[in-house]
Parts: C-alpha cells; sequence; structure tokens
C-alpha cells in the first residue's frame, strides 16, 4: 500500500484518538488501552514499510502521549508522588529520548573544545577559571591536596549553597529553552567547556586521578544532571520551533509542561550531589580509592539507570502489556 492510501485510510482514526487524548472528555482506561493497539499496530506497519516517513514521528509521539494518559487514567495502587516518579517522567523521557541524545551530544562536544584549547593555549584555563582559582588550586596541589577547595567552610553551609546553586544553573537552563533551545546551549556551553578546561589543567599537573576520585564523588549526579536540564530546555525551544500537527500555542503548552517535570526529575539528584560535595568529597584524600571509585560507581549507575535505562525496560513493558489486551 502506498503511503499517502495508509495515510487516508487511517487518518480519521488518528484524529479520533488525538481526541481522546488531548481532549477534555476522558475516556477510561479499557478504551484507550484498546485505541492504542490499533495505534501500534499502524505505527508498527509503517515503520515497516515506510522507515523514512514522517508518519513514523508523528504516530510515535501519540503513541508516547497515550502511554501517559492510560497511566494517569488507570487506577494505580501506588499514589500519585510515586506514579510521578516511577512512570510518569520515564516515559516523558523516553517520548523525548533524542532530546536526551542531543543534549549530551552538545555538552560532550564543549567538554572536548575546552579541553582542546586548554591543551593548546596556556592561557586558557586562566581565562575559563579565573587566575584567583588556579592561583589557589596550583598552591594546593604544592601542598599535597588538590582538591582542598571543597574543604573549605562549614559541611551544611556548603551543601546548602552549592545545591542552591546547582539549582540555579538547572532552573536557568531549561528556562533559557524559550530562546529556540539556543539559550540552553550557551548554557551546556558554559558549563562544557568549563569542565574540559578544568580536568585539563589537572591533568597537566600530574593529578588527573586524585581530581577524579575526589571531584566525581559528586559530579557524576551533577554533571548528569545538568545534561538532563539541558535536554528539558532543548525540548522547550523544539516546542516552539518545531510545533508539528499542534498549533505553535498547544505545542508551547505542552512542550513546558513535559519539561518542567524534567527539570523536577533532576532535583533529588541534584541535592544528593549537593549533600556528597559538601559532606563526602572534602575526605576523598583520606578514604581508599575503592571507596571513592565505589561511590562514583554507585551514583554514576544510579541515575544513569534512572534516565537512559529504565526508559526503555519501563517502556518496553507497557508495550508488552497492552499488547496482549
Amino acid at each position: 500500500m502506498r503511503e499517502v492510501a495508509f495515510i487516508k485510510q487511517n487518518k480519521e482514526k488518528w484524529l479520533d484518538f488525538e481526541k481522546a487524548i488531548f481532549g477534555k472528555t476522558l475516556k477510561n482506561p479499557d478504551e484507550l488501552a484498546s485505541l492504542y493497539i490499533h495505534l501500534v499496530n499502524d505505527l508498527s506497519y509503517a515503520q515497516t514499510y515506510y522507515p523514512k516517513s514522517k508518519t513514523i514521528l508523528y504516530l510515535n509521539n501519540l503513541a508516547a502521549k497515550a502511554f501517559q494518559k492510560i497511566y494517569k487514567t488507570k487506577r494505580e495502587d501506588t499514589n500519585r508522588f510515586i506514579h510521578f516518579w516511577k512512570t510518569e517522567v520515564p516515559l516523558i523521557i523516553y517520548q523525548y529520548r533524542r532530546y536526551v541524545f542531543y543534549a549530551f551530544a552538545i555538552f560532550l562536544s564543549f567538554v572536548a573544545i575546552g579541553a582542546l584549547s586548554a591543551a593548546y593555549d596556556d592561557t586558557f584555563v586562566r581565562l575559563i577559571l579565573g587566575d584567583q582559582y588556579v592561583n589557589m588550586t596550583l598552591e594546593n596541589i604544592e601542598a599535597g591536596d588538590p582538591v582542598a577547595v571543597y574543604k573549605s567552610g562549614s559541611n551544611w553551609g556548603s551543601a546548602f549553597g552549592i545545591t542552591l546553586n546547582n539549582l540555579y544553573v538547572g532552573i536557568l537552563s531549561f528556562i533559557y529553552g524559550v530562546f529556540g533551545g539556543i539559550g540552553t546551549g550557551y548554557v551546556l556551553l558554559n558549563n562544557g567547556i568549563m569542565l574540559g578546561a578544568f580536568q585539563f589543567f589537572f591533568y597537566r599537573e600530574g593529578v588527573f586521578w586524585e581530581s577524579i576520585r575526589g571531584i566525581w564523588i559528586h559530579g557524576s549526579m551533577e554533571i548528569f544532571a545538568i545534561v538532563i536540564e539541558g535536554a528539558a530546555g532543548l525540548i522547550l525551544g523544539a516546542s516552539i520551533l518545531f510545533p508539528k500537527t499542534y498549533s505553535r500555542l498547544t505545542s508551547f503548552k505542552i512542550g513546558m509542561k513535559d519539561g518542567v517535570k524534567i527539570l523536577i526529575s533532576t532535583f533529588p539528584f541534584t541535592m544528593a550531589a549537593g549533600f556528597l560535595e559538601g559532606y563526602v568529597t572534602r575526605y576523598s584524600n583520606t578514604m581508599p580509592n575503592w571507596l571513592s571509585v565505589g561511590i562514583i560507581l554507585v551514583t554514576l549507575s544510579i541515575i544513569s539507570f534512572y534516565y537512559l535505562i529504565y526508559p526503555y525496560l519501563l517502556h518496553k513493558k507497557i508495550k508488552q502489556t497492552y499488547a496482549v489486551i
């Protein structure tokens, strides 16, 4: 069947499904599940016979929204709070998974630029980090404690101040997405280049391992959360630039709502990173290697699983569940 005929044959059904998903009149979960089965069949057909078609993007987006609607209206044994973290956010992440990829690609590109710039220009690190910080760190390295800066201040004071600053950066990264994603890209640029220059600076001074085992105790969750917040900002920007089948205002509302949920989901990780930076990182040079590396691997595994693996597993589970209804 030609794609034009396929679209013509199913267009009315898809439009009815859109009304069921986005309309004010809610259908019960069983009806939505039944409609969803037809949609999945159409999506599978399109993926098989029209692999490069924009129809796949449209149906995939509609299916993702269906997941959320079904699980929102379905009676749950758990409360709304648990549902938000266990189901709603992961499904949104799966729906916008390519924006998560874009955010990582952009951020890592800027990290590479920062490291290469520091490697080929001796003045670049001072330009990015400032003379005061560089001089202080050089003194700390000579004293045998490269990450001594994290020992300044009280535990709770450091944790509180750091957490507030990181929350501010994350919120800013998302809000700046309203400028077509350019503002979010700027935040990722600043943080990426700073991180690249920062790590190369320690490498050049011969204390790269000491910096890794210290800084990344809290940095794993902190940096990862910044990238996810950047993805939320890109989603907001894309909702304005690429409304697809929606009006620009409707697309913006959807992008804003989904982006805010992703942003909120990063807050616990940001707060956990602040706690680790205030209470644990300061002891990195006195703890054994296995402990510091273990903390890094555990924190990185938790946040990676939640944002990169669990959404796929949940999507697969839901698809299998409703495929047999």
